[in-house]
């Protein structure tokens, strides 16, 4: 028993993964009953089957790994509900199921495993189609090793939860809640990438900075709530407006950047600045849902730039964008 612990507190030791902390526990857990074949099985309550997840087989009984059946039909659920988790002579005990009938098992011993809520996780078993008595030492370590694995299994699943979480955290650091646009801080990262993109593709890179013309109005008018149905109507006809690689984001009130890759530096840029313009700018033209009123929209200035990448930096961009915005805003008051 002595050499059993030793070898538990190496292999608990090392493990990294569930994987590699069952594996040897699996063997040592055939040397401490004497039996052909153990095995793990996780169970899936939505699809009501159980699987065998990892199995060590050494001599003619072969569980495989992988197996899949209906777990209301398991050796394992009928053990559980039977209070006989072990036994020398399945075939009286459990002679009508039919893994007991097609492999020939004649001793069978297993304990249900949890999760850190309480609910069913699998199976830690041992099998063999000899008669062959299993110590209360066995018994033993066979629940010992049930709690090895269950405390791994929490642990992986934990390690999920926060990856999860922190996987939420960044989205939400990174996406403006009203619209799920990207705000100003994912933005310049963004923003970053595609002057590399465009730098090493030879390409212009378009710039557009998008203001809501009298939408400081409309929320007087109509309240917060329309003022809201505005920006998301705006940001889904902009969307709409822009091709598949394009990036859009909230810069915060009613002001919206759009990037996206231009021409080869060797085209017209400039046209190529001009003919987005006039299509994010026609987009955000229109009548707005805003509950039980429409809005009807005049649209919004825009100001596009095409930008060199090889010279200047995101900063520089927005702000020649804005600056171009600007020049627009002011032309249509003008009403030029």
């Amino acid at each position: 028993m002595d050499d059993v612990l030793a070898e538990i507190t190496a292999s608990v030791t090392r493990a990294r993964s569930l994987e590699e902390l069952t594996r040897p526990l699996l063997q040592m857990l055939q040397q401490v009953t004497g039996l052909e074949s153990t095995y793990l099985t996780t169970v899936d309550p939505a699809t009501g089957l159980q699987r065998v997840l990892f199995a060590d087989n050494s001599q003619a009984l072969q569980i495989p790994e992988g197996a899949v059946g209906p777990w209301d039909e398991a050796l394992c659920k009928r053990a559980i509900e039977d209070g006989r988790p072990y036994t020398d002579d399945a075939q009286t005990y459990f002679g009508d199921n039919r893994a007991v009938r097609e492999l020939g098992l004649q001793t069978y011993i297993s304990t249900p495993l949890h999760t850190g809520e309480g609910q069913l996780y699998g199976t830690l078993c041992a099998a063999s189609t000899a008669r062959r008595p299993v110590s209360a030492q066995a018994g033993q370590v066979l629940q010992l090793f049930a709690g090895l694995i269950q405390q791994q299994v929490a642990r992986e699943q934990l390690l999920v939860q926060l990856q999860k979480a922190n996987a939420e955290l960044l989205t939400q650091a990174m996406t403006d809640p009203l619209t799920g646009l990207l705000n100003r801080r994912a933005l310049m990262d963004e923003l970053v990438r595609q002057l590399a993109t465009a730098r090493r593709a030879g390409h212009w890179l378009l710039v557009a900075a998008v203001d809501l013309d009298g939408f400081k109005q409309v929320n007087d008018e109509h309240g917060h709530d329309a003022g809201d149905a505005l920006l998301r109507g705006v940001t889904l006809a902009l969307r709409k407006a822009l091709r598949g690689g394009d990036v859009l984001a909230r810069m915060g009130g009613d002001e919206f950047v759009a990037v996206g890759l231009g021409p080869e530096r060797d085209a017209d840029g400039a046209a190529a600045a001009v003919l987005w313009q006039q299509r994010l700018a026609a987009s955000t033209v229109g009548h707005y849902a805003a509950g039980a009123q429409v809005i009807a929209y005049a649209g919004a200035s825009v100001g596009v730039v095409c930008v060199d990448p090889r010279s200047g930096d995101a900063e520089q961009a927005l702000r020649e964008a804005d600056a171009a915005m600007y020049r627009v805003k002011a032309e249509r008051r003008a009403g030029r």
